[in-house]
């Protein structure tokens, strides 16, 4: 018995030893081989990785206007296990202008792993950034002292001008989706988030680079690791050359200065954008460094929404504008001819239902419609349109042909414009009206729609294409604001040509009547410039005052710039949209103003437009 029992207590104990040297040649196993825990302290004890970010790419205009370029930055960089009982605080706070508060607020938000994902107490952690020159000449004369501290060398970036803040965006500090999205970024990185400098950032940014550094046992640099055989230099990000014309910006700017609005100007031939332009806007250059969060702040609370690119977010009826794509789709269609006119008895009238028109000559066709933005004669159009049953089965057919038609011109859909935030607008399709009148509805129902008004909705850089596929008889390309990536070829989808539905000869009534509106009709402001300009009006109705809009090109038949003009509760559009047209398009084509459009430019200026308080 006592044999059988001294048996099992050998058992038991070879048993539990067996499982405790098991035991511990697994957990050596999991550190030397699966845990880099050790291997991150004894790298971190001998080498010294530093980063060396690249210098981004800088922005000019389409005629090589510098508009953002860098300026020299420093961030002081910490390695938490480098600092333990070995900093004098207080000391360290007085040289970089810091609070002991600060200094310990900072230090637990670099080891939160929440706010911090990839932090570790072996690399260099970001503790303070973009420190200017005089302070870091401070902080580099005592950097001695501060074991665990590092200097490095970033770039921030400066804006030339005041102006087009919306088109090129700005520069901060990577947020913890802009991490988790791209893996190239750690906390402290910087990245674009708004404009050009967000929708072109992995062209802009560059590629970083790293210097591996030998350490002795006292943490002192002795110089490069195998004289930077594993070192990676920086490659700088690349320029960009805007189609943007800043002469052009900075008159638009002045243009809608007191007034809520958008101006878009485009170059008809290539799509590039020359102008964008959204008011209330704001200084690029207070969105510079170390600032730029306390203003941020300011400009999203701001009842008038400074933030906020009208020209690709504000959906806007466009009035009397789209009178022209109701003319190019009926003439197309064969709803009306050149010789087709229709009664004007201060509007359209029918079954009970009128739609007002101010006076002029009845009947009417389709150039002097366009002309004297008839509103009865393309009302008549689309009743007629949706009442056809020779050619659509049913008014549902007739709408969703139509609806095709609209978004053969750009509308409905997002245009594809490079820039974040781009709004689609509305084109009501048979669905959306079946869905809203259960099914009982007719051409009178949506008459307004003829008009740019109802359930219609367009952005003004929807408004300035139509005006670029007008100014082309038929096709536009897809609207960018960049014009070059330096050692990249444009991207295909900024090329290629957008032909429309409608046919090349409706085209030509369309300007005809453009040309006309101009030369004697609600455009006839313009008709004194030294060049033949197209255009066309557009009162839009609001709940308040009426927007004032305007929409044209020039010169008629070589075309070099379309123009859309938005100004909310600016009035008829030969109120505000069309001189302020008028002085954009002598700037651009002749390269400055006359006097007389100098000083009609000025007076816009000054005119301001009463909006009140907002709550928004």
């Amino acid at each position: 018995m006592k044999d059988f029992d001294l048996e099992n207590r050998k058992l038991v104990i070879g048993g539990a030893a067996v499982v405790i040297v098991t035991l511990y040649i697994i957990r050596l196993f999991t550190l030397q081989l699966l845990s880099d825990d050790y291997r991150k302290s004894a790298d971190s004890n001998a080498f010294l990785k530093k980063v060396e970010f690249p210098s981004r790419g800088v922005i000019r205009d389409r005629n090589g206007k510098l508009l953002v370029y860098n300026q020299p930055s420093y961030d002081i960089m910490v390695v938490m296990n480098e600092t333990k009982g070995r900093l004098d605080t207080m000391d360290f706070c007085n040289t970089v202008g810091i609070t002991k508060e600060y200094f310990i607020r900072r230090m637990s938000e670099i080891k939160d792993r929440g706010k911090n994902p990839g932090y570790s107490r072996f690399t260099q952690q970001l503790f303070l950034t973009q420190i200017d020159d005089k302070d870091f000449s401070v902080f580099q004369e005592k950097i001695f002292r501060f074991p665990g501290f590092y200097v490095q060398k970033r770039s921030i970036r400066q804006y030339q001008y005041p102006y087009a803040a919306h088109v090129l965006g700005d520069v901060a500090e990577v947020s913890p989706a802009d991490i988790e999205e791209d893996d190239y970024y750690q906390p402290g990185d910087y990245i674009g988030k708004l404009g050009v400098e967000r929708s072109y950032e992995k062209e802009l940014r560059g590629e970083k680079g790293v210097q591996i550094l030998l350490r002795d046992a006292h943490g002192r640099i002795q110089g490069k690791y195998q004289n930077g055989k594993f070192d990676h230099k920086p490659k700088a990000g690349r320029d960009l050359t805007l189609g943007i014309d800043i002469n052009l910006q900075a008159l638009g700017e002045r243009m809608l200065e007191g007034k809520i609005g958008a101006i878009v100007a485009l170059d008809p031939q290539t799509g590039q954008v020359l102008a964008m332009v959204s008011s209330p806007t704001y200084d690029p250059r207070n969105l510079e460094g170390r600032k730029r969060s306390k203003y941020h702040r300011v400009l999203s609370k701001n009842v008038w929404k400074p933030l906020l690119n009208r020209a690709i977010m504000g959906q806007y009826p466009p009035g009397s504008t789209f009178k022209t794509s109701q003319g190019l789709t009926f003439l197309s269609e064969g709803i009306v001819n050149s010789r087709t006119v229709y009664p004007c008895h201060h509007g359209f009238s029918y079954r009970g239902l009128h739609v007002g028109c101010h006076s002029h000559a009845s009947p009417v066709a389709i150039i002097p419609a366009i002309s004297t933005s008839c509103n009865s004669y393309f009302c008549w159009g689309l009743f007629q349109m949706m009442s056809n049953r020779k050619r659509y089965k049913n008014v549902q057919d007739a709408m969703n042909t139509w609806r095709d038609y609209m978004v053969s011109m750009g509308f409905g859909y997002k245009l594809g414009v490079d820039l974040p935030g781009e709004k689609r607008g509305l084109i009501p399709n048979a669905m959306y009206y079946d869905k809203a009148y259960k099914g009982s509805w007719n051409g009178l129902t949506v008459i307004s729609i003829s008009i740019g008004q109802g359930e219609v909705n367009l952005t003004p850089l929807q408004i300035a294409n139509l005006g670029a596929t007008i100014a082309n008889r038929g096709y536009y390309y897809t609207p960018h604001v960049v014009k070059e990536v330096k050692g990249m070829p444009l991207d295909t989808a900024f090329t290629r040509r957008h032909y429309t539905r409608a046919s090349r000869r409706s085209y030509d009534y369309i300007v005809a009547g453009m040309r006309s509106s101009v030369l004697g009709g609600t455009c006839k402001h313009l008709a004194g410039l030294s060049f033949p300009v197209c255009g066309k009006t557009g009162t839009a109705q609001n709940r308040g005052q009426d927007h004032s809009v305007f929409m044209g090109f020039a010169p008629m038949d070589n075309p070099k710039i379309a123009i859309a003009v938005y100004v909310e509760n600016g009035g008829f559009g030969a109120d505000f949209a069309v001189p302020i047209a008028g002085v954009l398009f002598e700037q651009y084509i002749n390269g400055k103003l006359s006097p007389a459009r100098e000083k009609e430019a000025l007076s816009l200026q000054k005119r301001r437009i009463a909006y009140g308080s907002r709550n928004r």
